[in-house]
């Protein structure tokens, strides 16, 4: 097999693939006996009907066409082993030639990932974040352990920003009660931002026993985005109470007899955090530093691929959600259009990012162990609480294996990166990795810190 390589583009090539017809042999016997399956001639039983019979009866052209659809894929694919091109899209393969028993030719256009080198990311410069621990940082785990341990008192005033209220609810459109928009004993705190807009207004200044209405537009249901008449009848209010700081807090709240000795377990606890984020920052701003050094050209349609799947997967949690999609919006605080603008920017990033981390994984002979793909299994399962072995056998039915391991390594490449660079703080104090390493994990090995602290920024 010959090839040859022409660049149309930065982002796109051709190849022209001269293929001798022997080298079709495997693909035109199994050709043979796929026709000789499908097709009835008397005196034969089926997938017993001779090679030279089944052209006699119905020509070349038949056996010629199953032999190409067999093997033009798989030449391709060897075609592009060969050049050492990296394709991101389907190509479009046209047969330009067919030489009966001499040779085929045909030509493969599709879009690559473009050439590029990798600036040199040894001792890059980075700032992170101080690890410090203050005062505040304590106070502030505290107060989320309290908020964890509050308790709800009822008061005999107005429900204010804070408070808690019990409540009916029910939605009328021009005087008619709607059945699917009823709802009661619904604890609700106020001033948290529902979506249901108006409600929070409403609800300030209300008694027990009181009862309000407000228009305001459906967020969900079969009148989702009309206007309709929302009733609220609160049945009572209450007040968040939170526990004394004291010895007995932190026994209620802890393993430990003293609120020192809480507040010594949550400084090292902050540490440890802080230690993790070092990492990440790390990672990350090595990353971004090199990525502000290259320019790399964008397939389109690498690009149109990325933003319809961002996209597919907005439409599946707007339908998820249950909420009209103006609803859905203003809940996250931004607009259709706002994320759709996103989406491009963000999806031209990663494209780059992984062209950059898959030559760093190259030059950096980085690979993937049996340990390593059963960890991120097994990380991955605890994450959906689904099993290990469940989300394996899933991975492997849908082709997902490939996937799994191609962002293992990438991981791995953005430690080399974070590895390679000059960490300081924010402090001028030089951050040795390796030391975080072995404090947070006694080992030497770097992927697991980065690990737990994206989980972290994941839960919060």
């Amino acid at each position: 097999m010959k090839t040859a390589v022409e660049e149309l583009s930065p982002t796109r090539v051709k190849l022209t693939v001269e293929v001798p017809f022997d080298e079709l042999r495997p693909s035109m016997d199994a050709a043979y006996k796929k026709v000789a399956q499908q097709v009835r001639v008397p005196g034969f039983r089926p997938g017993k009907v001779p090679a030279r019979i089944i052209e006699q009866r119905f020509g070349r052209a038949v056996v010629l066409e199953e032999t190409l659809n067999d093997a033009v894929p798989k030449l391709y694919g060897q075609a592009v082993d060969e050049v050492d091109v990296f394709p991101v899209s389907q190509p479009d393969i046209e047969v330009t030639k067919i030489e009966d028993g001499e040779q085929i030719e045909f030509t493969a256009e599709v879009d690559v990932r473009p050439s590029f080198d990798v600036p040199d990311y040894q001792g890059v410069e980075i700032t992170v974040d101080s690890a410090e621990v203050t005062d505040a940082d304590v106070d502030t785990q505290l107060d989320a352990l309290r908020q964890r341990f509050a308790t709800l008192t009822g008061v005999e005033r107005a429900a204010a920003v804070g408070d808690y209220v019990v409540m009916d609810l029910r939605a009328e459109i021009d005087g008619e009660n709607i059945e699917e928009q009823q709802a009661s004993e619904v604890s609700y705190e106020v001033g948290a931002g529902s979506v249901l807009q108006g409600l929070d207004d409403a609800l300030v200044g209300m008694s027990a026993d009181e009862e309000k209405s407000f228009s305001t537009e459906l967020v969900g249901g079969e009148h989702a985005g009309q206007e309709a008449d929302v009733i609220i009848n609160v049945k009572s209010v209450k007040e968040k109470v939170l526990p004394e700081l004291d010895d007995e807090f932190a026994q209620l709240a802890s393993e430990f007899d003293t609120l020192d000795e809480l507040k010594e377990s949550i400084r090292e606890q902050v540490r440890r955090t802080k230690l993790i984020d070092q990492v990440v920052q790390a990672r990350d701003k090595a990353l971004d530093t090199l990525l502000e050094k290259i320019d790399i050209p964008i397939p389109e349609s690498a690009l149109k691929a990325e933003i319809d799947a961002r996209k597919h997967n907005l439409e599946h949690q707007v339908a998820e959600s249950g909420l009209s999609r103006d609803a859905y919006f203003r809940l996250y605080q931004t607009t259709e259009e706002e994320r759709f603008a996103e989406f491009e920017t963000s999806s031209a990033r990663a494209i780059k990012v992984g062209f950059v981390l898959d030559k760093i994984v190259k030059a950096e002979e980085l690979g993937v162990s049996e340990q390593e793909l059963t960890n991120f299994v097994v990380r991955r399962a605890m994450e959906m609480g689904v099993q290990p072995n469940q989300l394996a056998q899933h991975l492997a039915d849908n082709d997902q294996l490939t996937l799994a391991m191609v962002e293992i390594v990438r991981d791995k490449a953005k430690a080399v990166l974070g590895d390679a660079a000059k960490v300081v703080d924010t402090d001028g104090t030089e951050v040795d990795l390796k030391a975080i390493y072995t404090e947070i994990n006694g080992e030497e090995a770097g992927e697991e810190p980065a690990e737990e602290a994206e989980e972290q920024k994941a839960e919060a």
